[in-house]
């Protein structure tokens, strides 16, 4: 057996002969390093009571002991120089997921590798750590994707349990190509699909840590059909002006927390959409973008139900919205136990929002009878700029007013102190104690 010392761990790591032959000194020394820096923290400590640690997400599934044999995608002759290298990752992943005991799938450092879209697909013998430390990127060529415009994902993982997700590299999404064919870019263009960048489907236990993403196609990072599931230290970038560049949108997962993230788009920082419950946003710098959003919701007369929902500790700088809730005329259900806390704008547009005749739609939108209920906001401990007059705006149903909305200890005003104003159409308070400006209810 091998040894390998771990001062920043304090204990000693035992790799078998075969793994030892299996990867290059410099990546496993790499490996080793990260896992021992991102791992020393008990990183449950950071969960608000909001949020229930995940099981099986603890120091003994991260924990450097249980690392047992790494799969190089360069051990797959993947080749990282501007060819498609999809065949290989699936050969490295192919074994990773089958492996007995855990697994690392490795992308090393120093390389840029061209991927074709890709799917990762489980259910895995054992966990797998997907440790990015090089550059993965996505054709340029439109040739390498579908013809009818109905690719949906670039990068899915699927069906996967405990997964991890980290190693400090980048995946870049070469977005250029689609934003200059979207018809919000230019009108005349039919309105199609532009993939995801990263979709994580049915992946429970799932942590994301310490990665870059850039110039995705459409959204960054998708998660779907997810529950027990952490995001954090992800720096997410693309231009102010990129259509649709969602950040990180949560679709139908529970038991999620985001935090300690850095997100610069062209459309909402975080989105939260129908059948999520229990998500925390917490430590997050988001703009440009489109601010934190919960929606859209109830479109096409769709059932939408969002709840126990926790924004804190968040600092907005020059977003089109701050704080917002959007919902489709025509919808139903209900977004209810909404806690906003803890914000910071700085030349912010529509700070505080809830917009429940949100109309993304080339053609007018109708009036409807039925509406998404919503209840139980809580908006507490936000202060800023505000780039519009307007700072507070609820335009709530007329056929189901927003009910039960407090506000606490809130001063948002114009840049140089000027004053702003409130709109309110349809909203019940039940609380607003040190509100500025002053409420128009």
């Amino acid at each position: 057996m091998s040894h390998l010392a771990s001062p920043r761990c304090g204990r000693v790591r035992q790799f078998r002969p075969e793994v030892r032959s299996s990867f290059k000194v410099a990546s496993r020394r790499s490996v080793l390093r990260l896992h021992c820096r991102t791992m020393s923290p008990l990183f449950t400590q950071q969960f608000n009571s909001h949020v229930e640690v995940p099981s099986a997400i603890n120091d003994q599934v991260f924990s450097p002991q249980n690392l047992e044999k790494v799969f190089s995608v360069d051990d797959f002759d993947a080749e990282g120089e501007g060819n498609d290298d999809r065949e290989a990752f699936m050969k490295a992943w192919n074994e990773a997921c089958h492996s007995d005991v855990p697994a690392t799938f490795l992308v090393p450092e120093n390389k840029r590798y061209l991927l074709k879209p890709v799917n990762f697909y489980g259910p895995c013998k054992s966990i797998v750590t997907v440790m990015i430390m090089g550059a993965i990127e996505a054709s340029s060529n439109r040739s390498d994707w579908d013809d009818d415009g109905t690719t949906a994902h670039w990068i899915l993982f699927s069906n996967i349990q405990n997964l991890i997700i980290r190693g400090g590299g980048t995946i870049i999404g070469n977005g250029e190509i689609w934003w200059k064919n979207s018809c919000k870019i230019n009108a005349k263009l039919p309105c199609t699909v532009a993939p995801t960048a990263l979709t994580f489907f049915s992946c429970n236990q799932l942590r994301v840590e310490n990665l870059n993403l850039i110039n995705s196609q459409q959204i960054h990072v998708s998660v779907e059909e997810c529950t027990d599931a952490i995001i954090s230290n992800v720096m997410i970038t693309a231009p102010e002006e990129s259509p649709n560049t969602d950040g990180i949108h949560v679709s139908k997962t529970s038991n999620i927390l985001i935090k300690d993230c850095v997100i610069r788009t062209g459309d909402d920082c975080i989105s939260i959409a129908t059948g999520s419950q229990n998500v925390s946003v917490m430590s997050i710098v988001c703009g440009p973008g489109h601010g934190i959003s919960i929606g859209s919701l109830g479109a096409n007369n769709s059932v939408a139900e969002v709840s126990d929902i926790i924004v804190d500790d968040v600092t907005l700088e020059g977003t089109t919205n701050g704080v917002r809730i959007k919902t489709w005329q025509g919808g139903q259900g209900d977004v209810r136990n909404i806690v906003f806390q803890n914000i910071i704008m700085r030349n912010v547009y529509n700070p505080i929002i809830i917009d429940q005749n949100y109309c993304d739609s080339l053609v007018p939108c109708y009036d409807e009878k039925s509406a998404v209920l919503i209840s139980g906001v809580i908006y507490k401990n936000i202060k800023g700029t505000s780039a519009s007059k307007v700072a507070v705006n609820f335009s709530c149903s007329k056929t189901l007013p927003c009910q039960n909305i407090k506000m606490e200890n809130i001063r948002l005003v114009g840049e140089g102190g000027q004053s702003t104003e409130s709109l309110c159409s349809h909203v019940m308070l039940s609380k607003s104690e040190m509100v500025v400006p002053q409420l128009c209810v």
